[in-house]
């Protein structure tokens, strides 16, 4: 049942692993059908080494398990907060990268200092606001995926697919499970060369707003001229 998209977000959780971006059973993926309307996630505390398409859960929006005989992520509501809330999304990575955590933890948002991180990141990675007791103490994942939002009140999450909750870790998102974990690979990058950056030059500015556009609308603007066009047979 639902066999593609469970195969498509195991193969995107084995990449977190195959990144270096996790250990033990940190970290996960999902994926959602929008059309069938069901969420597909990694299970909870089950070890990269062990993953397969069939331990993956899937899930209905609303949170029941339609597939799978595992608990899902401890994370799932987050997820689902996000995919109901950001229409155009249909993969999501939850990771606790080394160096974009630390910006995490900082509670401070990653500034873009130069065309590496504006060709994919348009302006700062934003970090949300820390969570309230109330919050941390109500429905905790859930309330997780609700900061998120409303960081991104005046945000385009297509041009902006990566937030920084304060105090624990970096959500990235694409419009698939694996263009999701693109998206993480890129943000640790980009969290280790501004933390060199500032190391190297504390005061350095962020970059010129003109080439901040030229980077990023060259590969993902209307206009955009990065890379092969798709041949139509």
């Amino acid at each position: 049942m639902h066999e593609e998209l469970r195969q498509a977000v195991c193969a995107a959780n084995l990449q977190l692993h195959q990144h270096k971006l996790v250990i033990y059973s940190w970290g996960n993926v999902s994926g959602i059908d929008r059309r069938a309307g069901v969420v597909a996630i990694k299970p909870s505390g089950v070890a990269y080494e062990q993953l397969t398409p069939e331990a993956i859960v899937v899930l209905d929006l609303a949170g029941r398990v339609v597939a799978g005989d595992l608990r899902p992520s401890s994370d799932t509501p987050t997820h689902l907060e996000l995919y109901r809330a950001f229409d155009a999304i249909g993969g999501i990575c939850h990771t606790h990268s080394r160096h974009a955590t630390m910006w995490a933890q900082a509670c401070r948002a990653i500034p873009c200092l130069g065309t590496t991180h504006a060709d994919y990141f348009y302006g700062e990675v934003p970090v949300t606001d820390p969570l309230a007791q109330s919050e941390i103490e109500g429905e905790y994942e859930k309330q997780t995926g609700r900061v998120i939002i409303r960081r991104f009140a005046n945000l385009d999450p297509r041009r902006m697919p990566a937030v920084l909750v304060a105090n624990h870790g970096p959500f990235t998102w694409g419009a698939t499970p694996a263009q999701a974990v693109e998206s993480s690979v890129i943000l640790e990058e980009a969290a280790a060369l501004a933390l060199g950056t500032l190391t190297i030059s504390p005061y350095q500015s962020a970059i010129n707003q003109n080439l901040l556009d030229k980077h990023y609308l060259r590969k993902h603007g209307n206009d955009a001229y990065y890379g092969q066009k798709t041949i139509k047979q």
